[in-house]
């Protein structure tokens, strides 16, 4: 149900609702957050694994160590070659050979097993990071849901995640190997010739400002592209579960240019993004190649003037690489970093959400519950000023049957809810057993309810797992008697597997009235004291709604029930009517009361039936039971 002020659309999937906010798609593009503090909260994260990733550190540094030396070895292999009298210290030679051999070996085994380490924490700090965000989407209120996109949101848990898994990946430890690697070569630099190293700092001021300038301009189209990513999915998703509404309206041109327009925009945004992302590597490779040049012809110069041997400006030409490389290599980084961010961002926004109110610490057990219902001067708003319900009074005892009647949008769905806690309320207490609910917590409280709602959820798995979903411990048996009450059970051995028959909550294995009598077989199987039945016969024929109802009669003795029907055939032999109006009770009393009081409840019929004398003369054609 839309948090929303018009409750006509309260049945609706979210498909962009009036008044209660539409699909994320449609939202103002949200300003970035923060990049510091997404660097550190992903820090806080992989510190859960501090001592595999400081032993990750500390195979990084080892390696930048070694790969550090190397180019001062290759440098003592050069000077063991004498031009001036054409002879060679072979034996030194080799011995340097022998030592380089053993350095890019040394290597080559510390970056794999830093590769194999890295990637077992990057896959749990992933799995950590779904879990907690699964976690949190358990946690946080309905109104959530009833203003984004799903698309989006599992978008978020998805791609999102990804792209902060292949940055971690690919990223962290060369980060470290680099920062540590520019800080290594520019010392080993400044000890072979100072002269050398005064040159090669000319291009460090360009790096920095290309750096600067490119991630100004590109961060925006990098979050850009994540939003409208999980737009697309959004777009998609909804496309897929309306299908059937988009071929019966002929709206098949219209989702396509919807998701042409979405698609469009993401690829403008993922252009812009890579086009700049990309303006990087051709511009570092510029400014390295020209410092490159001019370090040659400035070591030239040195060494002919016997300042410096030839073996030293090839070291020092190395280590020069070797200083502008890891530059090259957060360039090469940079369009994930961006994309990770940028992702980041989106995840933790979810994380940050409002929880529900937490129980109070001062929480009490409700055992034996009886199932009497008291709502006192409840009101409720699902948008501040415009309130659903106003100073809502009534009291039911244990095991009578209540039935919420009213035009769609006026309320009764909304009782329920907060009668289950789904919301929380603005104004006023609501009572199970004279106990106030916010006293009772949450799991408590809902194992009270068993609930048939209109809109009937399955969940991937067999029929038994389905019905046994409100009662994981029941017995084959007892689910079976379950179907058997909900006149399910001929269906359900028709089917080839039987009650080993796979269903999902998205295909069409099964009709929607089948798909129902299962919602009413879980129900029953619960067997909790409160009974919520929320138009659970509207996707059922005639002969099988008055098969269902003989068995909700069985099912209701002894039980507190609600009723919303709009059929008032179906609701006529509750102990109460309750007629639910622009958020109030209009009136409330039996059947035979409220037609004799000729107010709401009796307009409400005599506009079904057609007219009063055929209500009159075939007064008996309302009873169903």
């Amino acid at each position: 149900m839309a948090k929303s002020n018009n409750k006509s659309f309260e049945n609706m999937p979210n498909l962009g609702r009036i008044g209660g906010g539409g699909p994320r798609r449609f939202a103002p593009t949200e300003k970035p957050k923060n990049t510091k503090a997404t660097l550190q909260r992903l820090l806080g994260i992989f510190m859960l694994w501090r001592r595999s990733f400081f032993l990750s550190i500390a195979l990084t540094v080892t390696s930048a160590t070694v790969a550090l030396f190397t180019p001062l070895f290759l440098g003592m292999a050069i000077n063991t070659f004498h031009p001036q009298t054409n002879t060679v210290d072979k034996s030194l030679l080799a011995d340097y050979i022998l030592i380089l051999v053993a350095c890019y070996l040394a290597g080559w085994l510390l970056d794999t097993s830093n590769g194999i380490l890295m990637a077992k924490v990057t896959q749990k700090l992933v799995k950590h990071i779904r879990t907690e965000f699964f976690a949190k989407l358990q946690n946080i209120p309905l109104d959530f849901y009833d203003t984004r996109s799903h698309g989006d949101t599992m978008s978020r848990v998805t791609n999102d995640v990804d792209n902060i898994s292949s940055t971690i990946s690919q990223t962290t430890t060369q980060l470290i190997a680099s920062v540590f690697t520019i800080a290594g070569s520019f010392i080993m630099m400044l000890v072979l010739s100072p002269i050398l190293t005064l040159v090669a700092m000319i291009s460090i001021p360009l790096f920095f400002l290309l750096t600067k300038t490119i991630t100004r301009r590109s961060r925006g189209y990098f979050l850009g592209q994540q939003q409208k990513l999980g737009a697309l999915n959004g777009v998609i998703e909804e496309s897929i579960n309306g299908l059937k509404m988009v071929k019966a309206f002929n709206q098949q041109q219209n989702v396509l240019t919807d998701f042409g327009n979405t698609n469009q925009e993401l690829c403008d945004y993922s252009t812009k993004a890579q086009i700049w992302a990309g303006f990087m590597m051709p511009f570092m490779n510029v400014i390295n190649n020209l410092s490159f040049a001019i370090i040659a012809c400035t070591g030239g110069i040195l060494s002919v003037k016997g300042v410096i041997t030839v073996g030293v400006v090839v070291s020092f030409l190395t280590y020069s690489k070797q200083f502008g490389q890891p530059l090259n290599n957060i360039a090469g980084m940079f369009n994930n970093i961006q994309s990770a961010l940028a992702g980041a961002e989106r995840v933790f926004e979810i994380m940050d959400e409002k929880e529900e109110v937490p129980d109070r610490a001062d929480i009490k057990e409700l055992t034996d519950p009886q199932g009497a219902v008291e709502f006192r001067n409840v009101t409720f708003f699902y948008n501040p000023g415009k309130p659903v319900l106003t100073d809502i009074n009534f009291k039911v005892s244990p095991g009578e049957v209540v039935a919420l009647v009213g035009e769609t949008g006026a309320g009764k769905t909304t009782i329920v809810n907060l009668l289950t806690r789904f919301y929380e309320l603005d104004q006023g207490k609501i009572l199970i057993d004279n106990r106030d609910i916010t006293e009772i917590a949450r799991k408590n409280l809902r194992s009270c309810f068993s609930v048939v709602l209109q809109d009937t959820c399955l969940f991937t798995g067999t029929i038994y797992d389905n019905i046994r979903y409100s009662r994981p411990s029941a017995s084959d048996e007892e689910v079976k008697e379950a179907a058997k009450l909900a006149h399910g059970d001929e269906f359900i051995t028709r089917l080839p597997k039987g009650y080993d028959t796979i269903v999902t909550g998205s295909t069409d294995n099964l009709s929607q009235g089948q798909r129902q009598l299962l919602a009413i077989a879980r129900a029953i199987l619960c067997d909790a004291p409160i009974l919520i039945l929320d138009e659970a016969t509207s996707s059922v024929d005639t002969k099988t709604e008055k098969e269902i109802q003989h068995a909700l009669l069985t099912l209701m003795k002894n039980r507190t029930s609600f009723l919303i029907a709009h059929r008032l055939s179906t609701i006529r032999d509750a102990d109460k009517i309750m007629v639910i109006g622009s958020g109030k009770i209009l009136e409330s009393g039996t059947h035979d009361e409220l037609m004799r009081s000729k107010g709401a409840y009796y307009e409400m019929v005599i506009s079904q039936m057609g007219y009063e004398d055929k209500l009159e003369s075939d007064a008996d054609s309302f009873k169903v039971f």
